[in-house]
């Protein structure tokens, strides 16, 4: 039996909570129980087209509304959800198709469910002979659920990951991971069904949206106001006008994210806004810049904001969502450290003022959530103490059992069950702390020089688009006698040679001031080069081949 699903159905028999859609146009509120009784519905409809438990299906549509009954009706009949990547204005079809179809053979998927924006894609998956059904055609005679119809160790959700497209990896969370996960976010949050109220523009396709901002209300019953990455991307202001005229209590995104909605703010009328009532503004999914949280409570201030509010946090799709928050009411919190002794001896020491080697800004990510273990290892796998620095780890019920590759199921958990992140970091009083991704540290002398950094720095030139700046390491080899990096940032001036230049000397003067090696090259680039994910973060490597290719 699914404790997920007990939760979940608890919630369809009686909430007063729901879920309202089409800000600013059309809003539409519909209950948790009326969306449950369209999932039935639905879920009739996909039992008669034969799908059962262990059934996996995609999903392709934007509309939040129309997606919510959707995954519950697969939940309903013991399937499991992929929601799949969406192509956007840009994106060569027949490439999106393709790669769609392997994803799909690798999940091993029986069909994919199609809602609006992408109904018109039905041809496309029509003409490679993948089975599809439109989300509006799902109207079945309704199935009486049943908790039963999912064991804990069978797979609710199928997560695409970031990475390569052309080799697609799906991280598998069990209904044990989901159930887990969700208490133990529920709990670090505070979340109170009878009075919070949570505001989302987060692509469903995105862990953060799909599992925190989707699955957590329906299972729950919490009341959930959700517009889509679109509206936001639009017209960022609406955000906070979603919060102010909801009174919003929870929302969450990445770091750039809230540095758009500071900019935002900083034009808005005095007394336009009213953010007083919120108390949990969650900041991760990419590394969180301790000067764009400021910047974002700063002028949230005169629409009654509070700083304590901002809660950064770590997570992955690996443990469905969340692996640390920090507490609540406590706001950002930074771990300022001696960048010589980070760089050279692998150490989190505490920096004095006026520090030679220079420091290092880490925001404190909290303590491990409920039920999630974290150590830190070195590259022998031996425990490193408080404050050294070393590989993350972590173990308990909400880490993922393995991933789905094109080559077949693969562990994600050693022997005895630990998880091996990739991240590196440290422990500093019970917080977990995030350096960066042990593949993107450039070693220079001697010294672990983390690409965040060098982004930052690079990102404050003249000229460049923030948050659209990469650190790419370059391996030593015949040319090179020692690891180097380059920088490629965007510009909307990447066309005039002058500009080019002094963009190109800003940077280099920037990165060296702030980690005190110089790049062997900068490469400017038009708005949209850089390579990124479906749900928005630069890929270093992708940028790697593109610099490469041009060269």
């Amino acid at each position: 039996m699914s404790r997920f699903l007990t939760t979940l159905l608890a919630t369809a028999a009686g909430s007063p909570h729901g879920m309202t859609t089409g800000e600013p146009r059309t809003p539409v509120r519909r209950t948790w129980p009326e969306i449950h009784d369209v999932a039935r519905r639905a879920a009739g409809a996909l039992t008669d087209a034969g799908l059962s438990r262990g059934s996996a299906v995609g999903v392709l549509a934007g509309e939040p509304g129309s997606i919510a009954p959707a995954v519950q009706a697969v939940w309903l009949v013991g399937g499991s959800v992929t929601m799949l990547h969406q192509p956007t204005a840009r994106t060569d079809l027949a490439g999106w198709a393709e790669q769609t179809v392997g994803v799909l053979k690798m999940i091993n998927a029986q069909l994919v469910l199609l809602g609006p924006p992408f109904d018109g894609l039905a041809p496309v998956l029509a003409e490679r002979g993948i089975s599809y059904r439109l989300l509006d055609d799902l109207n079945g005679s309704p199935i009486e659920p049943t908790a039963d119809a999912a064991s804990e160790d069978d797979t609710a959700l199928l997560q695409l990951t970031s990475g390569s497209t052309a080799e697609p990896k799906a991280v598998r969370i069990t209904h044990r991971n989901l159930h887990a996960n969700i208490g133990a976010m529920t709990e670090a949050a505070r979340l109170d069904t009878a009075d919070d109220v949570m505001i989302s523009w987060l692509p469903l396709f995105h862990d953060m949206g799909m599992v925190g901002f989707l699955t957590i209300p329906m299972a729950t019953g919490i009341e959930l106001v959700s517009v889509t990455p679109t509206d936001f991307l639009g017209r960022p202001l609406i955000w906070a006008e979603l919060i102010s005229r909801y009174r919003g209590t929870a929302t969450a995104a990445p770091n750039f994210a809230y540095a758009v909605l500071a900019r935002q703010l900083g034009r808005a009328d005095d007394g336009a806004l009213d953010l007083s009532s919120l108390r949990f503004a969650l900041n991760g999914a990419e590394p969180i810049d301790p000067d764009a949280v400021a910047a974002f409570t700063a002028a949230g201030a005169r629409f009654g904001l509070r700083p304590e509010a901002v809660v950064c946090a770590y997570g992955m799709a690996e443990t469905a969502l969340g692996v640390s928050f920090a507490p609540v009411d406590t706001g950002l919190q930074v771990d300022r450290i001696d960048a010589r002794e980070l760089e050279e001896h692998r150490r989190a020491v505490p920096a004095g003022d006026g520090d030679p080697g220079g420091t290092r800004r880490f925001p404190l990510l909290g303590p491990p959530l409920p039920g999630i273990e974290v150590k830190v290892v070195d590259d022998d796998g031996a425990v490193r103490g408080e404050r050294e620095v070393g590989l993350l780890h972590l173990c308990g019920d909400s880490v993922t059992p393995g991933y789905l590759t094109v080559d077949g199921p693969v562990p994600a958990q050693d022997a005895d069950g630990w998880l091996d992140t990739g991240d590196e970091g440290y422990l500093a009083e019970g917080s977990v702390v995030v350096c960066g991704r042990r593949k993107d540290v450039i070693i220079m002398g001697g010294r672990n020089i983390y690409p965040t950094d060098i982004e930052r720095a690079a990102s404050g030139a003249d000229g460049v688009r923030a948050g659209n700046a990469v650190a790419v390491r370059l391996e030593a080899d015949g040319q090179r006698h020692r690891e180097s990096f380059l920088v490629a940032v965007e510009s909307r001036r990447a066309a005039e040679p002058e500009a080019v230049r002094e963009i190109a000397k800003d940077v280099t003067s920037r990165v060296v001031s702030a980690v005190g090696v110089r790049p062997a090259q900068v490469v400017v680039l038009g708005p949209g080069s850089l390579p990124k994910t479906p749900s928005g973060k630069l890929r270093r490597a992708a940028t790697a081949a593109l610099l490469a290719s041009r060269s």
